[in-house]
């Protein structure tokens, strides 16, 4: 097993990149923070490059790395630089980003969540998580939204990419597909056109359209929903953050929770 103890060493440099966009769409893989990460990536068999932990770490867990993948034993100061944080678990790993294309014309079932240009990386990570929660099949990301494997967003998703499809694609397709497979496409907005969210019963087969912090929903996403629905608020708050929101409308619009 190598020893790497130097910020400087090539390897450190590369797993360094991996916490850009550029980086990870040149090498076509993303970095694991922590144990929990790393063991819910070997249950999904997903592809490692790499596992790089220090010296403690790699005493607990070496025995649970999938046979074959390279192990690096790493610093405490090199750890903190892959991490890009002053506390890391001490443990990474270096794995493939997904690589998949999916029609939306053959969706005909199940829950699904489309983040229409949510930007903050914990608000990404964490409805990612709750749709996962929820029993969701998949999310996807429209055009704006975080980028799923940034490490803000990994961290937030704490795993839940490997049980539910995360897919990037154009919300305007989706929502036409969707309607066309004859599954309900719920927004969520705030105005008087929409109507709460408790009118509605709950379901196996739906979208719902979560929209940008500020802004809402597009306007065009908007009118290519079945019914646009609002959380009624009985306190002095004028809204509820994105990730809140969604939760409450996700648990509620899926049956079975």
């Amino acid at each position: 097993m190598d020893r790497i103890l130097s910020n400087q060493n090539s390897r450190v440099k590369a797993w360094k990149k991996l916490a850009t966009k550029k980086g990870r769409q040149e090498n076509r893989t993303y970095l694991l923070d922590g144990w929990h990460l790393v063991e819910e990536a070997i249950k999904a068999s997903a592809k490692f490059h790499a596992v790089m932990a220090t010296e403690e770490q790699m005493a607990t867990h070496l025995p649970d790395v999938p046979h074959g993948v390279p192990a690096f034993e790493i610093s405490d100061e090199v750890a903190k630089h892959i991490a890009g944080t002053n506390t890391p678990q001490g443990i990474f790993a270096e794995i493939s980003l997904p690589d998949k294309t999916f029609d939306p014309t053959y969706v005909h079932d199940g829950a699904w969540l489309l983040l229409d240009n949510i930007q903050d990386p914990g608000n990404v990570g964490t409805l990612v998580r709750t749709a996962d929660a929820a029993g969701f099949k998949g999310v996807v990301f429209g055009e704006g939204t975080a980028d799923a494997y940034s490490p803000k967003v990994v961290r937030a998703m704490q795993g839940s990419q490997f049980h539910l499809e995360v897919l990037n694609g154009d919300l305007n397709e989706w929502a036409d597909a969707l309607t066309a497979n004859n599954l309900s496409v719920y927004g969520s907005q705030l105005n008087e056109a929409a109507q709460s969210y408790r009118t509605i019963d709950p379901s196996t087969q739906f979208a719902l359209i979560v929209g940008n912090e500020g802004q809402g929903m597009s306007s065009e996403l908007a009118e290519k929903t079945t019914t646009n629905l609002y959380i009624p608020i009985q306190g002095q708050a004028e809204s509820l953050n994105v990730a809140i929101a969604g939760g409450i409308l996700m648990f509620s619009l899926a049956a079975g929770n």
